[in-house]
């Protein structure tokens, strides 16, 4: 009985030559992650350890980039710890205003997230870095003190459902719109605690970012973790980024999967994920007329350069309709200077958007874009819960870039238009 691509990564990092699903291991760590939220918890309780500093300084990754720039006194206070705990413990990636970017987008750029790694992060996107070919999880705050102690963590071995990818998706159809639909299809917890596993040939059609995108909301799912094959995208996007060793991993041809969904891409229509669960999907020609109030465009999601190239391929040259914000935020600080300099941040000026620094912000209903009583919002961000970007009575509207574009244009919710 094989092996599945996660299975292989847990197997050689807990020093076995096979594991199986529901057995527990211990895995040794290639990465720790940590934002400004979730990182002070963790310090707070490494403190109370018998430990001299960390396991390995270059192997801690902690970002700024929830509520940075600071807020208010409370968030500049938790940056103040992660701020001193770096300089104490002399850790080598550490993010802060200038450098910072949304974690997820940030990473990945910097080549700190390589084929074969095992990483944990104490953020529950952290399985976006499966797009690169390698195991990740979200932890708690407590798993994050122990992983930055002692390099290591347990788990559970998960089973996994293999997605089987087929055709070339259409014009406007994106990473995004895969995701929501396989979410409208099994469920949030139709992957609860499994490995969600993309295969097929039409894996070769998803750029970098939609594979990133995807990982990113396996979690949506309940998946433990998503994962992409190592393919030539991905090594030419690891060759240009990372200067690490990567390790590739492929499933076993009998590898053992509790089931086999099939997803044709060049089927797939522009998805909108209703109030209150990203599981609520319909697609853009069944969409009721909804007004709206804001749009998002950024976030760990769908902050990366093809998004904002999206956004400004729909934008440019036209305007924003009377009483929407549209708010773009870009992931990182290089990802916002690629958009500079091919004129984006002029076109969405222009167009009557405004552009913030690269932050989490609206997203987990932080700042930048609060929703007051009864308001809407089409977002590019991953969740949709009650009160998740406001006022317990907003509603939220997962789409795509492309959808959110759209509808700050016509301030109801839209597909794009060739």
């Amino acid at each position: 009985m094989g092996m599945t691509m996660t299975q292989k990564i847990l197997a050689a990092h807990a020093g076995l030559d096979k594991v199986e699903a529901g057995q527990l291991i211990e895995a040794n760590l290639d990465l720790v992650l940590g934002n400004d939220i979730t990182s002070p918890v963790a310090i707070h309780e490494i403190e109370k350890m018998n430990v001299d500093g960390v396991f390995h300084k270059d192997k801690i990754a902690l970002v700024m980039d929830h509520f940075v720039p600071n807020k208010d006194i409370k968030s500049a206070e938790h940056c103040k710890c992660v701020r001193e705990f770096a300089a104490k413990n002399d850790v080598t990636n550490y993010f802060d205003v200038g450098q910072m970017g949304i974690e997820h987008a940030l990473l990945p750029e910097k080549g700190l997230t390589v084929a074969g790694d095992c990483i944990i992060g104490a953020d529950s996107h952290t399985c976006t870095y499966g797009a690169v070919g390698a195991f990740s999880t979200g932890v708690g705050s407590t798993d994050m003190a122990a992983g930055m102690a002692t390099g290591k963590c347990w788990f559970k071995v998960p089973s996994a459902i293999k997605v089987e990818l087929t055709g070339k998706p259409s014009d406007f159809i994106s990473g995004k719109d895969v995701i929501l639909h396989l979410i409208g299809t099994i469920g949030v917890d139709g992957a609860l605690y499994r490995s969600l596993e993309f295969t097929g040939e039409g894996v070769k059609n998803l750029s970098m970012d939609d594979r990133l995108c995807i990982c990113n909301m396996a979690i949506e799912a309940g998946a433990k973790n998503g994962i992409f094959p190592v393919d030539d995208i991905t090594k030419e996007y690891l060759d240009e980024h990372s200067d690490r060793e990567y390790k590739v991993y492929e499933a076993d041809d009998d590898a053992v999967y509790d089931e086999t969904i099939t997803i044709d891409l060049s089927n797939l229509k522009s998805t909108v994920a209703y109030p209150h669960l990203p599981e609520n999907t319909k697609t853009i020609d069944e969409v009721e007329d909804i007004k709206i109030d804001q749009v998002v465009i950024g976030s760990c999601t769908n902050g990366r350069f093809e998004d904002l190239a999206m956004a400004d391929r729909i934008l440019k040259g036209n305007k924003v309709a009377k009483n929407v914000r549209c708010i773009i935020i870009p992931g990182t600080q290089n990802i916002y200077l690629k958009a500079l300099d091919a004129g984006f941040i002029k076109d969405f000026i222009e167009a009557g958007a405004i552009v913030s620094t690269p932050t989490c912000g609206p997203c987990l209903g932080g700042y930048m874009g609060i929703l007051a009583s009864g308001e809407k919002c089409v977002s590019t961000t991953n969740r949709n819960f009650v009160g998740r970007m406001g006022a317990v009575d907003s509603e939220i509207y997962l789409a795509s870039p492309a959808v959110a574009a759209a509808s700050a244009l016509t301030g109801k919710i839209s597909g794009p238009k060739a």
